[in-house]
């Protein structure tokens, strides 16, 4: 199918409410920041009309880590009078202090799992991180125990060799699945620049294995999230056998960072930054926009070839 350059209507959208992390992971650079920024709540009611016209129907907090917004729930509010759903996105630390408001304001959680408690603090190189995440997702549990709460685990050389044991892990926390992100080794996301990249890429021969192992549990497409296709996609992956996910994230769905800039994607360029004349809609549809998904190629484009995520959402009508 041909999709149109231009969008009607606009199913996901992805916030980044605040600009900085309260983890200093290895395979993002993020929590180098110095400089704090957030989406107010002036900004956002500039945007509810296009949010409201576009048919936004799902809106994901992500980061950073969205806790540390001085008034998340501000956000919210407006959100979920209109009857988005929202989910929130974070590395788990804040979710004990915040779980009263993390319950009222989402519909569901996805927490940042890298491994078992030494793994996962190592990863995230923070002193008891994954006592800190467990403790927060006990809380949440005991205020409304079907919470739905997913885990993210993020694949890369410190962790390949524990995936199973990460696996184990999100089922003794608990959560609802688990799903496998291989790290982004070439783009500027996550607030990364080529020259200070460190090497994260794992062992192939070892995390095939390892995948493996996480096939032979037969929850591939239930509590582990991807298929087994899906994984194996992930090892090939770190062997430099780049393939384009099938995916329409340019044409379902936006990014909007902190500052204002809009992106079509976590891993393209900015297609343009909301001012106080310019809506969502205009940079949707403005020139650079428009020329970017003209000329966009998935299975050619080389940011596509070696992205680690993907969005197959079917347009809204």
């Amino acid at each position: 199918m041909t999709l149109s350059p231009v969008i009607e209507k606009l199913p996901v959208l992805v916030l980044n409410p605040h600009n900085r992390c309260n983890c200093r992971c290895v395979m993002c650079d993020i929590w180098k920041r110095d400089t704090a920024q957030e989406i107010t709540r002036p900004q956002l009611e500039a945007e509810l009309k296009s949010i409201e016209g576009l048919g936004v129907e799902w809106v994901v907090f992500t980061g950073g880590e969205a806790l540390m917004h001085s008034d998340l729930h501000s956000l919210c509010v407006p959100l979920r009078e209109r009857g988005i759903r929202l989910t929130l996105l974070s590395s788990g630390l804040l979710l004990e202090r915040y779980a009263p408001q993390i319950i009222e304001d989402f519909d569901d959680l996805i927490v940042s799992l890298d491994g078992p408690a030494p793994v996962h603090d190592r990863i995230r190189r923070i002193h008891r991180a994954f006592d800190r995440l467990r403790c927060g997702i006990e809380c949440l549990r005991a205020l409304r125990p079907e919470f739905p709460i997913a885990a993210r685990c993020t694949v890369q050389r410190e962790n390949a060799a524990a995936l199973l044991d990460t696996w184990r892990a999100a089922h003794g926390l608990g959560l609802n699945s688990i799903s496998y992100l291989a790290a982004d080794l070439t783009s500027d996301a996550f607030n990364r620049r080529p020259a200070t990249k460190p090497d994260v890429a794992p062992d192939p021969t070892l995390l095939n294995e390892e995948i493996n192992r996480l096939i032979d549990t037969g929850e591939c497409g239930g509590f582990i999230a991807e298929t087994s296709a899906k994984l194996l996609r992930i090892a090939r992956h770190f062997c430099g056998e780049f393939e384009s996910p099938v995916c329409n994230a340019p044409w379902v769905s936006a990014v909007i960072e902190a500052d204002g800039a809009v992106r079509p994607c976590f891993f393209q360029p900015a297609i343009g930054r909301l001012t106080s004349g310019t809506t969502l809609r205009d940079v949707l549809n403005g020139p650079q926009a428009i020329a970017f998904r003209q000329q966009l190629d998935i299975a050619t484009n080389p940011i596509c070839r070696r992205c680690v995520c993907s969005l197959n959402k079917r347009p809204a009508a």
